[in-house]
């Protein structure tokens, strides 16, 4: 172990990856640019990269049932640490992969990561992804995480990744970039909470490339206070295909949110649909939870975490 992990630590931890104490099987942790633990496994072998900070994650041929982590915590202020971490996951597989990155800031100089995510699906291969983004820290320095997850997916694969940014991230732009083969499949679930002053801005282009393949985007999200929110989704079908592009956002206070979704055809036959939808939350949910012994604040809140699961 290089570093040891303090109650701070622990929380972090907790927080994005559902992590208490170390797992089993295959992870990587790493805190402030340094690693603190990694262990490989049977199936799943994680190695350093030699020309980039980060990793490379190779997941062999008919690998099913085991999860790995590769939770990522900062907490100095002043911090910018950059990380490229690159899967390739064999034919027939069947895993999970539990990502993320949490930040306590104390101090008054930003703290960011920035992380560099690309995945390469074997063929018939399932994937489930799940990153949270948390920040947390008494300092007045920003905490920024600036996230681009590349995705190639094989023949008949299939791809879910549901991204989380929870509480106390001051920035964020995320990148998200597909392009799917014949009869591949990718969900991409995003739920976004911002509130102060916080900006959030996702960008998303997904490339149907091969026949039969299809996208579904699920877009969640809640803008408190004076808080901005940008949702830039592009699916653009090549062939045959399907897309579905959904964006649902609540908007509260003075904050902004502005949802630009698009879709491309470049076949007569793909079959692509997009809607968007933003709005206030309604008065007589409020009233109705009011009536069951909720305070207003808590009626709230138990509307939000509703809408955002």
């Amino acid at each position: 172990m290089a570093v040891d992990l303090s109650p701070i630590d622990e929380n972090l931890l907790a927080e994005i990856a559902s992590m208490h104490g170390m797992p089993k099987g295959a992870f990587n942790i790493r805190k402030d640019g340094q690693l603190v633990e990694r262990h490989s496994s049977a199936f799943i072998e994680i190695a350093t990269k030699t020309d980039n900070p980060g990793i490379d994650i190779r997941i062999k041929d008919g690998t099913k049932g085991e999860t790995v982590y590769i939770p990522v915590i900062v907490t100095k202020s002043g911090i910018k640490d950059v990380v490229y971490n690159t899967f390739y996951i064999g034919d027939d597989c069947d895993v999970k992969i539990v990502a993320g990155c949490g930040i306590h800031n104390c101090g008054d100089e930003a703290s960011e990561h920035d992380g560099i995510h690309s995945f390469h699906i074997g063929k018939n291969s399932r994937v489930r992804y799940v990153e949270k983004h948390y920040g947390e820290g008494e300092g007045t320095g920003e905490r920024i995480l600036n996230p681009t997850t590349n995705v190639y997916q094989a023949e008949n694969s299939f791809c879910e990744m549901e991204m989380v940014q929870l509480r106390g991230v001051t920035s964020t732009v995320r990148d998200t970039n597909a392009e799917l083969a014949t009869g591949a499949k990718l969900v991409l679930i995003e739920k976004l909470l911002t509130h102060g002053s916080q900006e959030a801005v996702s960008n998303m282009k997904v490339e149907l490339k091969g026949e039969g393949s299809s996208v579904q985007v699920i877009s969640r999200s809640v803008a408190q206070d004076d808080s901005v929110q940008v949702f830039n989704p592009l699916v653009i079908g090549e062939t045959a295909c399907q897309g579905h592009v959904q964006c649902d956002a609540i908007i509260m206070g003075n904050a902004k949110v502005k949802a630009i979704p698009g879709i491309e055809a470049a076949s007569e036959d793909a079959q692509l649909i997009h809607e968007a939808a933003i709005g206030k939350i309604a008065g007589d949910q409020i009233v109705k939870l009011m009536t069951l012994g909720l305070t207003e604040e808590e009626a709230e809140k138990e509307i939000i975490d509703d809408f955002l699961n």
